[in-house]
């Protein structure tokens, strides 16, 4: 398996599982469009599009950060026809930008509301149509969405409706593209952890970095992001893949390395369906 001169545009990629999906790609010679809107550091969350790259190409790839608010379809065509002039096409979309705010409904304010259907159903939605006619003329060509499965149980929706909202519509671009470009043989594919991810964000919306032991890194889902990356898009498609199910699959049998603090349990993941049990050593 090999992302050898594959060009991959991350949006949200300036930090966790975005930097680290780049990073894994890096590591063989990827070309690495770093799409965020973090161009100078934020008061609380480390890392900016400059610092990524700088991270990017010391892990062997090449970089292109680029400024961009996933909200504005104008700006993200604008972005995807730079990214292509740069690198000569674009392979592989992974679409990680993601807004948070798990709040009950007498405390979603409209301005939350607004910006998670924005970014999160919105922002996926348009720049997986804006890659599509670029992806069309790669040879393997991936969009892979951080997204959960669809699980329809109302416990995933009590406490925190429009962010249930939210992932699901993202979930659901993942659908219907599958659908509808299974036969041009874009793959569309979403992968979601089936344990907490320990993230800046996370601990930023949580408040409580305590959290962050019973969390696994972002390498898991760097790693098992990879493994889709590299498989046949007209054979792989459709899928919402959950990280260690996917990398057993791959032969993974020690998941311990992925652990921040292997004396605590972890904290379980949200919309799984409780069936899907965890693999061996999981």
């Amino acid at each position: 398996m090999s992302l050898t001169g594959k060009t991959v545009f991350i949006s949200g990629g300036s930090r966790g599982i975005g930097l680290a999906i780049a990073k894994r790609a890096a590591a063989d010679g990827a070309n690495i469009v770093v799409a965020a809107k973090t161009a100078e550091p934020h008061r609380y969350l480390p890392g900016t599009i400059h610092s990524a790259a700088e991270e990017i190409e010391a892990a062997g790839g090449k970089a292109l950060p680029l400024v961009l608010d996933v909200r504005d379809p104008d700006a993200i065509e604008a972005a995807m026809a730079r990214a292509a002039d740069r690198f000569g096409g674009i392979d592989i979309v992974i679409n990680n930008a993601s807004a948070i705010f798990k709040t009950p409904v007498e405390e979603t304010e409209v301005k939350r509301y607004d910006l998670m259907m924005d970014v999160n159903v919105r922002g996926t939605f348009f720049t997986s149509k804006a890659a599509a006619p670029y992806l069309l003329k790669s040879g393997n060509p991936h969009v892979l969405t951080m997204a959960p499965p669809i699980n329809l149980d109302p416990k995933w929706f009590a406490g925190h409706v429009a962010y249930t909202m939210s992932k699901y519509g993202m979930a659901m671009t993942v659908l219907g593209m599958a659908e509808e470009f299974r036969g041009a043989g874009i793959a569309f594919n979403a992968l979601w952890p089936r344990y907490g991810i320990a993230t800046a964000a996370i601990e930023y919306a949580a408040a409580d970095a305590e959290a962050l032991r019973h969390c696994r890194t972002p390498e898991i889902m760097a790693d098992a992001a990879y493994a889709i990356l590299n498989r046949p898009s007209r054979e792989c498609t459709g899928n919402f893949f959950i990280d260690d199910t996917l990398l057993a699959s791959e032969g993974v049998t020690d998941f311990s390395p992925y652990r921040i603090d292997p004396a605590v349990p972890l904290r379980e993941g949200m919309f799984l369906i409780e069936s899907n049990a965890p693999p061996p050593g999981a």
